[in-house]
């Protein structure tokens, strides 16, 4: 219990720590849109990792470092799901987390994936993720020292959001 309220607790601190976000929100009736601007990419990627890893540090975890093979996995499935117009974690050639990893060139394993369709931000993702244990297993996860984010977001502002996490593969030492 004390851990579980050690999570929300850091959650809630990266949360207050960014301030106001780097998107915008149009308006409309629902509160607004969540709109990502192209400038904001490397903001939005850096926060997520940074909220990722304090999340992770609050339950003993090692942090995670980006791989630039897992962001391109994870940028596929973005604009994969957004095509197919649903959130699955199999692609329109019935790839799987598996298979889109390897195809671009990510040597080690892949320790999980988490998938999203929201109007909402990274970070309400996240906080989202950390509520279902499978999701959260994904983020927390021991076995993790890597980690792949990228979204793609419709003209509506609807946002696809995918989480990539692995681990590097273990080279066996010379004899």
């Amino acid at each position: 219990m004390i851990r579980l309220i050690s999570i929300f607790f850091a959650l809630g601190v990266t949360l207050a720590a960014c301030g106001q976000s780097t998107g915008t929100f149009d308006g409309s009736s629902n509160g607004g849109v969540y709109r990502i601007g192209r400038g904001d990419v490397d903001k939005v990627q850096f926060r997520m990792l940074d909220s990722v890893n304090a999340l992770r540090n609050a339950s003993g975890q090692a942090p995670l470092v980006f791989d630039a093979n897992l962001n391109a996995a994870a940028a596929t499935h973005s604009r994969d799901m957004s095509i197919q117009n649903r959130p699955w974690h199999f692609g329109s050639d019935g790839s799987s987390p598996i298979d889109r990893v390897q195809r671009v060139g990510y040597g080690g394993t892949l320790i999980g994936e988490n998938i999203s369709e929201t109007y909402e931000s990274e970070l309400e993702t996240l906080a989202a993720w950390m509520e279902q244990p499978d999701t959260r297993r994904v983020i927390l996860s021991a076995d993790a020292t890597q980690m792949g984010f990228a979204w793609f977001q419709e003209d509506n502002g609807k946002i696809w959001w995918t989480m990539v996490t692995g681990a590097p593969a273990v080279v066996p030492a010379p004899v």
